[in-house]
């Protein structure tokens, strides 16, 4: 097995230029003194900081990502982002499905689908992100949900794009509230999404995908989460704002 461990931090409508530099720079010095282990670690700020952050970074194993990009190249799309104007700053990522994006701005499948095909074209690796909202928990159709995002939003790549492709499992009822699945109903989740992937595609391309958890991570639950066999790290949010606790979660993936 070559899954990398990913630990990505989203920091969404936070922090401006100044206070992302001054984090990046505690991050940074942190990843270096005490993150041994090969984990990758990914900071996705604001749009406004990705080239400052980048210069910050050059010559560290830290990549910087956007949160958000736009399917066309150009045009008259008002406050949106092309692949390519996120790829000149450096950024070797961008997150696409994030469940606000879909819940907030209306992004469906099809949207999806062309920003992934966009962006890869551009050279952008994909953090894609899927999961199911409480109702659906409830209602026991997550499994139906998360196939219709993964087949309609990933199954039009060929397999050298999907080779580009990280997977974001991350249970909406569980961002921002404190919630947590358990590690053995995350684990559950992972595992289906990779055989989705491996019946797709085939079993090598399956193992070989990284797919992160994205539900409430900190440090105290990160290492029984990561300890699951189909879970590679994870998209961090709340906690991906706390230096300390940032880099505590990323020497749990590498542990």
């Amino acid at each position: 097995m070559s899954r990398t461990k990913i630990v990505a931090g989203n920091w969404k409508m936070h922090k401006n230029l100044e206070e992302s530099l001054a984090l990046t720079t505690e991050i940074r010095g942190l990843v270096r003194d005490e993150v041994k282990a090969k984990v990758e670690v990914i900071l996705c700020p604001p749009a406004i900081s990705l080239a400052s952050m980048h210069r910050l970074l050059e010559g560290t194993s830290i990549h910087t990502g956007a949160q958000n990009c736009h399917w066309e190249d150009q045009g008259a799309f008002t406050g949106e982002l092309a692949p390519g104007m996120v790829k000149s700053t450096g950024a070797t990522h961008v997150i696409i499905g994030h469940s606000e994006r879909r819940q907030y701005f209306g992004e469906t499948d099809d949207m999806l689908a062309n920003k992934v095909k966009s962006a890869i074209r551009h050279g952008l690796k994909v953090l894609f992100c899927v999961g199911e909202s409480l109702q659906q928990r409830e209602d026991k159709t997550f499994y139906k949900v998360i196939e219709k995002q993964i087949r309609e939003g990933l199954f039009g790549l060929d397999r050298k794009e999907f080779s580009s492709v990280v997977v974001a499992y991350e249970p909406v009822w569980a961002i921002g509230t404190g919630l947590t699945a358990s590690p053995e109903d995350a684990q559950e989740i992972h595992h289906f999404i990779r055989r989705l992937i491996a019946d797709f595609y085939n079993p090598e391309i399956a193992e070989n995908t990284s797919i992160l958890y994205g539900g409430s991570v900190k440090p105290d639950n990160a290492k029984q989460l990561f300890a699951m066999g189909d879970i590679d790290g994870g998209l961090i949010g709340g906690a991906a704002l706390k230096a300390r606790d940032f880099i505590e979660i990323c020497k749990a993936a590498g542990a």
